[in-house]
């Protein structure tokens, strides 16, 4: 199942409200907090993609850029005692552990099928 919408290079999640009967979403990786709807998946769809439309001519407009800046640095927590094999690892093979770690994020995007069934 994908409750996801990508156009133009942009990815939309997509949610459902039973109480409003209506589909939902937001625009991701962007620097502003869009969102669109729409009581059908083809009106959703169409939401969307005017909303991506809209939002890029806005930025446009008036000199900004859209896209959210990503500095390739984030935290991620995890067990301690799967950080020490991490670290032995990456030692054993000779690398640190940022390289380690890149590699092994490399691998799932390039394999997101398997990795994330």
């Amino acid at each position: 199942m994908k409750n996801y919408l990508e156009y133009n290079g942009y990815l939309g999640t997509v949610a459902f409200s039973a109480d409003d009967k209506v589909f939902f979403g937001k625009i991701q990786g962007i620097n502003d907090l869009i969102l669109f709807e729409g009581e059908s998946v083809s009106e959703l769809e169409n939401n969307f993609r005017e909303s991506v439309d809209d939002y890029l001519e806005t930025c446009k407009e008036i000199g900004k850029k859209p896209d959210k800046i990503f500095r390739g640095s984030f935290n991620v927590r995890i067990d301690k005692k799967v950080h020490k094999k991490l670290f032995m690892l990456a030692a054993k093979k000779g690398i640190n552990l940022n390289q380690l770690v890149s590699k092994s994020l490399d691998f799932t995007v390039d394999n997101e099928e398997i990795v994330l069934k």
